[in-house]
C-alpha cells in the first residue's frame, strides 16, 4: 500500500486546490462543496533525483517514483462520517485560507482540530453503542471493550484528542486525531495553491522558472518525512527502477513486505549497497568487487538511499 494523506480545510481554504496542485488530476473546484460530494482520489509521484540517476546507470527501461495516495475531503473536511478512507490516512494535510482579507489562519487550525475531535467523539459513541449491544452475549473481550470504550469517550468529551491517549486504542477505531496533522497555509505566508496548480501543467523545468522556492509537492513530501519519520529505499533492474517509502528504524523484512508479501514470505538474504556507493562503483559488479555490496539478514535497519536486491524463494 502507498503512503496514504488526507487533505481537510475549511470550504473556500483551497484544499481541492491543492489536491490539483499534487495530483495533476484536474478535480472540479468549487466554491461550495457539500458533505455529500465524493471524495477526490489522486496519486502524487514523489519526485527524487536519485532514482533517475540510478536508472540510468543500470539501464532501467521503467521508472516508477514512490506514490503518495491523496483523499481530498468534501465540505469542511470532518465531520463524523467520513468519506474517501480519511481514517485510514497516515497523516492529514489541514489547509487554512491566508489570501481573504479577513483570513485568520490560526483560527481556521483551530475549527479544523475542533472537527476532528467531534468526529472521533460521535465514532467512538457509535462503536460502544454497538459493542454494549454485543457484550449482552456475556463475552468477556467485548465487556472489557465497553469500559475502554467508556473511557475514551470520556476523555474526548473533555476536550482530549486521543494522541494524548496513555493506554491502547481498539484497532478498529482508526481515529483522527492520533494521526500527524501537518498545517499548510494557503496565502502569501505560505503555499499559493492557485499557481501551483497552474504550474503543475508544466514540465517541472519550466515551472521551477516561475518558483521562488520549491514546489508545493516538495514541501508537503519533506513535511510529511518529517512528521512520519520516513526513509526512502530503492530498488534497480533493467526491467526496473523503483523508488519505496519505509518508516525510519524498519528491517530489510518489512522492506520486503513493502514490495511484496510473497518476496517477504520466501525471504532468505538481501543485497545492500548505497545508492551513491552504485553510482561511483559504475555496476553491481564493480561495487562487489570494492566491497561496496554486502549481504544482510531480515533483521538489518534499512537506511536512506540504500539500494536493495531482495533474494527469496517461494
Amino acid at each position: 500500500m502507498p503512503l496514504q494523506v488526507g487533505i481537510v480545510g475549511l470550504t473556500n481554504s483551497g484544499k481541492t486546490t491543492l489536491f490539483n496542485a499534487l495530483t495533476r488530476a484536474g478535480a472540479n473546484v468549487s466554491a461550495y462543496s457539500s458533505v455529500t460530494d465524493k471524495a477526490n482520489v489522486g496519486v502524487a509521484m514523489i519526485p527524487d533525483e536519485r532514482l533517475e540517476k540510478l536508472a540510468a546507470l543500470v539501464g532501467s527501461r521503467k521508472v516508477t517514483p514512490a506514490a503518495i495516495r491523496v483523499v481530498d475531503a468534501p465540505g469542511a473536511g470532518a465531520g463524523s462520517e467520513l468519506p474517501g478512507g480519511l481514517r485510514e490516512s497516515d497523516a492529514l494535510l489541514a489547509v487554512a485560507d491566508g489570501f481573504s482579507p479577513d483570513a485568520n489562519p490560526e483560527r481556521d487550525f483551530e475549527a479544523i482540530r475542533l472537527e476532528l475531535l467531534v468526529a472521533d467523539t460521535d465514532h467512538v459513541a457509535r462503536r460502544l453503542e454497538k459493542v454494549r449491544k454485543e457484550a449482552k452475549s456475556g463475552d468477556p473481550a467485548k465487556r472489557r471493550e465497553v469500559v475502554r470504550l467508556e473511557d475514551l469517550l470520556a476523555h474526548l468529551e473533555a476536550g482530549a484528542p486521543l494522541a494524548d491517549w496513555s493506554g491502547d486504542l481498539p484497532q478498529e477505531l482508526e481515529p483522527l486525531t492520533t494521526k500527524p496533522l501537518i498545517e499548510l497555509v494557503n496565502g502569501p505566508s505560505g503555499i499559493d495553491c492557485k499557481l501551483e496548480m497552474e504550474l503543475a501543467e508544466l514540465s517541472h523545468e519550466e515551472a521551477a522558472e516561475f518558483r521562488d522556492g520549491p514546489s508545493a509537492l516538495d514541501r508537503v513530501v519533506y513535511r510529511l518525512k518529517d512528521a512520519l519519520d520516513l526513509i526512502s529505499f530503492f530498488t534497480a533492474g533493467d526491467t526496473e527502477a523503483r523508488a519505496w517509502t519505509l518508516g525510519n528504524g524498519q528491517t530489510a523484512f518489512a522492506a520486503a513486505e513493502t514490495i511484496h508479501s510473497d518476496i517477504a514470505r520466501g525471504f532468505i538474504r538481501c543485497e545492500v549497497i548505497r545508492w551513491d556507493d552504485l553510482l561511483s562503483s559504475g555496476s553491481h559488479t564493480e561495487a562487489s568487487r570494492r566491497g561496496l555490496q554486502r549481504l544482510e539478514g531480515k533483521t538489518y535497519l534499512v537506511e536512506d538511499g540504500d539500494v536493495l536486491n531482495v533474494r527469496f524463494n517461494v
